[in-house]
């Protein structure tokens, strides 16, 4: 059976001690439940996938909620895309994800229903998700909130086809009524490292960031407009996972979701003002129901 291992961002981005992990989640969900109201259950959210120290917390109130308000025994995961060669959404379609936390099982059956329905549209291969970090920095999060539940890891490149593929998967887990669908994004990478600093350095482009650039990008995902999450994020470079994103808000639409919530919006400097605003990457928390 093939095992999905915690190699890529394991000891970096967040610990391979179980009890280290644990309490470091813990840690992170600390404080009260963020109240929705009006809303009696969540179909989804998105989440970021930095170093825990960075975006930890902010993951940590959207796990909160997800747990407050759902109680899924499926959840779609859709990954951001940092590498080579995936040209098109790829599916990991059987065997186990490993956390320091446990291992999540794939649920296969509907990995096989996703395929049978997109066809073409999707790759089957684990090479891929064996490099990336996206949904690896997530994953235990979910194995402590939700730990008896399935997954279906999916990694969802930023192009026209992401809310197409999105809204065809909503469409199958809608048939269950506990199906969740988590999307995994930072926001902009800003700096002189990542060649991006169109508002100069300092707190004035930390604000930029917060308050403009990504700013956007949130309202569309609070507004559910899947469609145009991918050119907004190209065209201002406002996100790293924004296939993720578009995917995700379509899937949840078609689950019946009718709005996304905000829980929080961060920032890399927040945490690590040493750089002075030089580089950073901004950070966001979403809910859909």
């Amino acid at each position: 059976m093939y095992v999905r291992d915690y190699s890529w961002a394991a000891g970096g981005f967040y610990p391979t001690n179980p009890k280290k992990a644990e309490d470091m989640i813990s840690l992170c969900m600390e404080g009260p439940v963020t109240r929705l109201e009006g809303v009696k259950r969540l179909m989804g959210a998105v989440t970021p996938h930095a170093g825990w120290i960075y975006s930890g917390p902010t993951a940590g109130k959207v796990f909160k909620a997800l747990k407050e308000y759902s109680n899924p025994s499926l959840v779609i995961c859709f990954g951001a895309v940092h590498v080579h060669g995936v040209r098109r959404a790829t599916i990991l379609p059987e065997g186990e994800w490993r956390t320091p936390l446990g291992n999540i099982p794939i649920d296969e059956k509907t990995a096989r229903a996703i395929m049978d329905l997109l066809g073409e549209e999707v790759g089957v291969s684990s090479n891929p998700h064996e490099e990336e970090h996206s949904l690896e920095v997530i994953m235990p999060f979910l194995k402590k909130v939700f730990p008896d539940t399935g997954i279906v890891p999916i990694m969802v490149p930023p192009d026209r086809n992401a809310a197409v593929v999105g809204r065809k998967i909503g469409g199958i887990v809608s048939k269950s009524s506990d199906a969740i669908v988590i999307g995994s994004s930072d926001m902009t990478h800003y700096g002189v490292r990542f060649g991006f600093t169109p508002a100069g350095v300092g707190p004035a482009a930390v604000k930029w960031v917060k308050e403009v650039n990504d700013r956007k990008l949130i309202d569309l995902m609070v507004d559910m407009r899947a469609d145009d999450t991918v050119n907004e994020a190209t065209r201002s470079q406002s996100a790293c996972g924004a296939g993720a994103i578009a995917a995700t808000i379509a899937a949840t639409r078609e689950m019946g979701a009718k709005k996304g919530y905000l829980i929080e919006q961060t920032t890399s400097y927040d945490v690590s003002p040493r750089d002075g605003g030089d580089t950073f990457v901004g950070y966001a928390g979403v809910v859909f129901g």
